[in-house]
């Protein structure tokens, strides 16, 4: 599979900072787009693949502050690098607390920005990666039968087949069978595996 170059979204009320951003990202061979708006942003297709939004945060209409409430909202996660002529601290932090990725005051150097840029991507990658393992983790976890499903947390517990077939009151081979088919169906070769890949599905021990 070819991995599509990232994008980066430029939103600025500013037309004159949205040609130079525009031009400036350009020359390092980044594709972008700008917007002159949060609403207008938020008209596109949301986007999901590795990429970052470099947002004013001042801006008529929604602020960049507010827009990034509403990606948060929404559920879609994207670096947010916000730039303002106006920074305060207690801005700069409530966005930062929020998973910005940065924040730059204007004005400010080129070296600045593409330090803040590569970061962003590189933070947006990761979270593509762990995104589509989860979803591929899933996948397996899905597999499993509701009887097996009921059967994991006690697994990973460390209980033996016999401990478990007295607490469901099922045949001990039966649970051998299940134990069998869980290890099977994902991918596993031992408990240990077993208890690592149930604590990435948030698959908790019985207790």
């Amino acid at each position: 599979m070819i991995e599509e170059k990232p994008v980066i979204f430029v939103v600025d009320d500013d037309a004159s900072v949205r040609k130079s951003l525009s031009r400036l990202l350009a020359s390092h061979g980044l594709t972008v787009e700008t917007f002159d708006s949060a609403e207008q942003f938020l008209k596109r297709e949301p986007y999901g693949g590795t990429g970052c939004i470099i947002l004013d945060v001042r801006m008529p209409g929604l602020s960049g502050i507010a827009l990034q409430d509403e990606l948060i909202r929404t559920g879609h996660y994207m670096p947010i690098i916000f730039i303002t002529g106006h920074g305060d601290i207690p801005m700069s932090v409530e966005a930062m607390k929020k998973g910005a990725s940065d924040f730059l005051t204007k004005p400010f150097e080129e070296a600045q920005l593409m330090s803040a840029v590569q970061g962003a991507l590189q933070r947006s990658a990761q979270y593509r990666l762990k995104r589509t393992e989860a979803e591929e983790l899933q996948k397996h976890i899905d597999r499993l039968t509701p009887r097996e499903k009921e059967i994991l947390p006690y697994i990973i517990a460390g209980m033996l087949n016999k401990q478990i077939a007295f607490k469901l009151d099922i045949a001990e081979k039966t649970i051998k069978v299940h134990r069998g088919h869980i290890m099977e169906k994902l991918g596993v070769g031992s408990v240990a595996e077993l208890v690592r890949l149930a604590d990435k599905a948030n698959i908790k021990p019985f207790r």
